[in-house]
């Protein structure tokens, strides 16, 4: 079982790019981010000929937006909250099966958080502060088992997540506040699948900007995407990519796609 998490930034506009994401990684399931479809316009039909027969999306115009597309049955969870009663459509859940039990997979996308790391002078850093204080609040009450969280959240936690800690210390995305909220959130009960493979001594991006001119020579990169297994399912785990090549694709997003493989 391969789950891909990728921030798309725009479906329609890189529809082409989903379609060659399939072919280089051949995920069953795909959660993306920053769609920016709405509901009504979401392309469901183009989607299912790239062979994605069960879809979730929640969308709105021009901005985020969520979906799973998966080869295999989802069931929806509906019980998920208004994060930060702004219904911006960050989030969407559902359950599959895997190894013959029911799993929860989460889908998030976390506001950016703005320019200035300062919530009092920035409405939208207080929004990123806020909404990650309201995940970790709903997910500690929620029990800790067979669980699966991805998506763009948007911060890189660690040292080695970002090309200079020192410089990035009040840079959005890298920020104290930030980090010990995110590590608090993984903390509910939660593993890092993706430092499973990689040691947090090493670097590790999936990001890079887009106004560095030759992104790979700079290699200024951050690990905003991430990948979150509860304990019981690390012993599922057997792989990950990150697509670094994804970087290079025409028109693409300035994030690549992250795959994790599962013993089914």
């Amino acid at each position: 079982m391969r789950i891909v998490t990728w921030n798309i930034n725009s479906l329609r506009l890189r529809l082409k790019l989903l379609e060659r994401l399939g072919e280089e990684l051949r995920p069953d399931i795909v959660c993306l981010q920053e769609t920016k479809v709405p509901d009504e316009l979401f392309p469901d039909e183009a989607v299912r000929a790239l062979g994605y027969a069960h879809i979730q999306h929640r969308g709105m115009k021009s901005y985020n937006g969520v979906a799973i597309l998966s080869r295999v049955p989802l069931t929806p969870l509906d019980d998920t909250p208004d994060w930060c009663a702004r219904s911006d459509c960050r989030h969407i859940a559902a359950s599959f099966a895997l190894g013959g039990a029911s799993v929860e997979l989460h889908n998030f996308y976390v506001p950016a958080g703005g320019d200035v790391p300062d919530p009092e002078a920035n409405p939208k850093f207080a929004h990123k502060l806020a909404f990650v204080d309201e995940a970790t609040s709903w997910f500690t009450g929620r029990p800790s088992r067979r669980t699966i969280l991805v998506g763009d959240l948007n911060i890189a936690p660690l040292e080695q997540d970002v090309w200079s800690h020192r410089q990035l210390l009040d840079v959005v995305s890298h920020t104290p506040p930030e980090t010990t909220r995110l590590q608090a959130w993984l903390a509910c009960g939660f593993v890092d699948a993706m430092r499973h493979f990689v040691p947090p001594e090493e670097k590790l991006y999936t990001w890079w900007s887009y106004r560095n001119r030759d992104w790979k020579a700079s290699n200024r990169g951050r690990r905003l995407d991430h990948v979150w297994v509860t304990s019981d399912l690390t012993a599922s785990l057997q792989n990950m990519t990150v697509l670094r090549d994804a970087r290079d694709w025409p028109t693409t997003s300035d994030h690549v796609p992250v795959a994790m493989d599962f013993s089914a």
